[in-house]
């Protein structure tokens, strides 16, 4: 049910986005949901926290962005702050992708006149449109993120819109991935193979790093490939243990490298496979069509399917799981750490062998070409 028209060139839409890398990936087709129906004139306004800024970054879906923090001592990333700039703003329509109580605190002292979530967390009142909360019985129906977003775009009156999540690159990153290309040798390979493991969430979605750095020298066995570990700023020390366990030419990381989340997402865009635990580099890979190998643990996959067809979703099924926790409470990480590489090494050698058999096919089509 649509909850008013928006007709007007000039409606202003703020965005209340996510607070994860990956949850903003899953969210860009709601973003080019609500652009595609206001049309370029609108003004699209996302809320945002501030190092989530550069997963959007290239796209063209958000006319600018407003950013907050309320536990960094900068006074204009407060809620005060927050809250004072969309009362200057005076958007029309408020669309809440969170479901904090703060959100719905947010959008009603915005002035919105329209404010749309889903009625979690006490905040009902303050929503001028509160979607109910898809459960099974009475627990919370798994529903992947990227429809549970795009249900609150047609709220507000728009279009089914596919779920292909979508991002791009800025040329300044893709000159610096290029130089990381170089100096590593991965441009003289015809495959490279990201490994990302870890999650900023917690400890309860690692995979081992021995396991890791097995799994690289079996993929590098596979002639003119490569692997590149990546990494952010806290897992650098392990992705230079994953290279170093590996001890193999064609094994490097990024740990010495930039790792901007820009350059993260250029390096991912030019690879030819990602194998990766539940974190927020897999989104980015299935949004640039690159195929992916995901080791799940302690959370249901259904909460974040990509919809990727070129996705290879791995669970090991323990009695504990899912549990949902950051971190194991049981201090065994059975979900994770029961992964074992031989399995893991057989998925990859799937999307290998699917890689070849498409390259065999296009070769032969370009064969026949006058």
């Amino acid at each position: 049910m649509s909850i008013g028209q928006y007709d007007a060139p000039s409606a202003k839409i703020g965005v209340v986005l996510p607070n994860w890398i990956g949850d903003v990936v899953m969210a860009t087709p709601t973003l080019r949901a609500l652009r595609l129906h206001f049309g370029v004139n609108a003004e699209i306004v996302g809320i945002m926290m501030p190092y989530v800024s550069e997963v959007l970054e290239g796209t063209s879906w958000l006319n600018r962005s407003i950013y907050f923090d309320r536990k960094s001592s900068d006074r204009h990333l407060s809620t005060l702050s927050v809250v004072r700039q969309l009362r200057r703003w005076r958007p029309d329509a408020m669309v809440l992708l969170t479901n904090s109580l703060r959100a719905g605190v947010l959008a009603w002292l915005s002035g919105a006149k329209r404010r749309v979530g889903y009625g979690r967390n006490g905040r009902t009142p303050l929503l001028s449109h509160s979607l109910p909360v898809p459960r099974a019985g009475g627990s919370l129906k798994p529903i992947a993120s990227v429809d549970y977003y795009l249900e609150l775009a047609y709220a507000l009156g728009c279009a089914r819109e596919s779920p292909d999540l979508e991002l791009s690159t800025l040329l300044g990153d893709e000159a610096i991935t290029d130089r990381i290309w170089k100096s590593l040798g991965l441009d003289r390979v015809s495959r490279v193979v990201i490994l990302n493991t870890g999650s900023a969430i917690g400890t309860a979605r690692d995979w081992p790093v021995e396991h890791m750095a097995e799994l690289a020298t079996r993929i590098v066995s596979e002639r003119d490939t490569a692997v590149l570990v990546i990494c952010g700023p806290r897992e650098r020390e392990t992705a230079a243990a994953i290279e170093r366990l590996a001890n193999h030419p064609r094994v490097t990381s990024m740990a010495e490298q930039d790792l901007s989340l820009g350059v993260a997402k250029a390096c991912i865009r030019r690879s030819q496979l990602m194998v990766t635990t539940d974190s927020g580099p897999r989104h980015i890979a299935s949004a640039f069509d690159v195929p992916v190998v995901t080791l799940f643990g302690p959370i249901d996959y259904r909460w974040s399917d990509t919809r990727h067809p070129l996705a290879i979703n791995l669970q090991h099924h323990v009695d504990c799981r899912p549990c949902g926790k950051a971190v194991c409470p049981f201090q065994h990480h059975r979900c994770m750490t029961e992964h074992t590489v031989d399995r893991v090494y057989s998925a990859v050698q799937r999307q290998l062998d699917r890689m070849t058999t498409l390259e065999k096919e296009h070769e032969s089509v370009a064969a026949f070409k006058p």
